[in-house]
Order: structure tokens, then sequence, then C-alpha cells
């Protein structure tokens, strides 16, 4: 190709004027706030203590190990009524309440996901939760309250009858809470990542692709908004 006289001063002024924009993506995304962790954190441990204090209460072997009842009794009490505190409490938390009307909305996509064979692909379009997580805390949320309510009719408030219900319902839901939360620490110590975002709260971005891609663009397109 000729170039006139000129002309390689011009395609370097058009090459100024129109460059190739190349923007680099943060290595990580911000995933849970400081408020979220903490509440995750005692929640845990209340939750803990109540599965641990449930079972030497409930077996007669493990409570004669243990040998001073009243005083696990009293531990299982405490930490019941405790329980809802951290959620009252993270209420008042912008991010949380951001974070919860996520979890309280099932799309399409989320019937889908648990339809699909391949989930964790990338393939269907997942948010800051999926499906399994979305579950989970519903599960929770309602086990929490029907807990706290039976553990208060158990004190016989309302009578015998009423007590009776409320301590088959107590017993067998905590049967089953064990087993979510057996499900949950599993699920959790096969995702290292996972753990990461809950314990400093920043994920990185390659993981938020993959796990949770349609979070990670709007996460990420927000961030090249702001710059």
């Amino acid at each position: 190709m000729t170039l006139t006289p000129g002309s390689a001063n011009r395609m370097d002024v058009a090459m100024t004027q129109s460059p190739e924009i190349v923007v680099d993506e943060p290595s990580t995304l911000h995933r849970f706030s400081r408020a979220e962790r903490w509440t995750h954190r005692i929640l845990s441990i209340l939750m803990g203590l109540l599965l641990l204090t449930a079972a030497f209460l409930f077996f007669p072997e493990l409570s004669s190990i243990a040998g001073n009842r009243l005083l696990l009794r009293n531990v299982h009490v405490i930490a019941g009524f405790a329980l809802p505190v951290p959620l009252i409490v993270a209420a008042f938390f912008v991010a949380f309440r951001r974070d919860a009307d996520r979890l309280n909305r099932f799309t399409k996509d989320d019937w889908t996901w648990l339809r699909s064979r391949d989930r964790r692909s990338g393939r269907i379009p997942v948010g800051k939760f999926n499906a399994g997580q979305k579950l989970n805390a519903a599960f929770t949320l309602g086990a929490i309250i029907l807990m706290f309510l039976t553990g208060i009719i158990m004190y016989g408030w309302l009578g015998d009858t009423w007590r009776t219900g409320a301590t088959f319902v107590h017993d067998w839901l905590s049967l089953i809470i064990a087993i979510m939360v057996g499900g949950h620490m599993w699920m959790a110590y096969s995702d290292s990542i996972a753990r990461l975002g809950m314990r400093t709260g920043s994920v990185p971005t390659s993981w938020a692709r993959r796990e949770h891609g349609q979070w990670a663009d709007e996460e990420t397109s927000r961030d090249v908004t702001e710059r």
C-alpha cells in the first residue's frame, strides 16, 4: 500500500481518536458484608449448641456421660431463645435485607437448575444464590420459627395436650434439621471457595462466573460503570 503525503499522520490521528477500549475486570468480587458473615457465624454456633445438647438430652447413654442434665437443659433453652436474635439484628442492615430479597425470589431458571444434571456447568443463568441455597434458606428460617414456637409450648403454658404435640414436632424436626445441617456442612466442605467467601467476604471472579454467572455479570458491569 502506497502512502500519500500526510496519510500517515491522518492514520495516527484516527487511531488516537478511536482507541480499542480494554477493561480489566476485578480479580475478586465482594460477596458478603461483615454483618452477614457474623450473622452466619453466630447462627452456626447456636445451632451447633442446640443440636449437641439435644442429642445429650434425648439419648440416655449420652446424658449419663454428660452428668449434669440440668446444665444441658439450661444451655439448650438459652440457645433456643437466642437463635432468632442474630436474624432480627441483621435485618437492620441493608446488605442483609437485599440478600434476603434475593433468596425469597424463585425464578424459572431456578426450576431449570434443579431439574438439570449439569446444573454446575454454568450453562444456566444463576444469580447470587442458586436454587439449592434458596431452598435451604427457606427451610432454615421455617425451622427456626417452628422450633422456637414448639419450644415455648413445651413449657406447658397451653396445657399437656399442646405440650405433647409440640414435643413430637420438636423432636422429629430436630432430626430433620440435623440431617440438613450435615448436608450443608458437606457441601461447604466440598467447595473451599464458598467457605472463603463466607470467611472473608470476597470470592475470585473466575469462581463467581462459573457458579453464579448472572451475579458475576451484574457485579462486574456495575464495577465498570462506577469507574
